[in-house]
């Protein structure tokens, strides 16, 4: 599967934008295993994921191929 990752903030300094073709990702929890245990700084934050310009709110299955940005928190005003 071909998946786009795209990161901000603080994030982007040890995430930087990339494509991967990896097997075995098939949803957005299993990508985040997959990204925490790749960059470790990760599972101390807080952030979230959007996929193809949605954010996640809950597991959702991931469609080849798949933009994912991984985001820190943030607030509207």
């Amino acid at each position: 599967m071909e998946i786009e990752i795209i990161s901000f903030g603080q994030i982007a300094e040890f995430i930087e934008h990339q494509k991967i073709d990896i097997s075995g990702i098939t949803d957005t929890e299993t990508f985040k295993q997959y990204i925490e245990n790749q960059f470790p700084a990760l599972k101390g934050m807080k952030y979230k994921l959007a996929l193809n310009k949605n954010i996640v709110q809950e597991n959702t299955a991931i469609k080849n191929p798949a933009t994912i940005a991984i985001m820190p928190p943030f607030s509207g005003g």
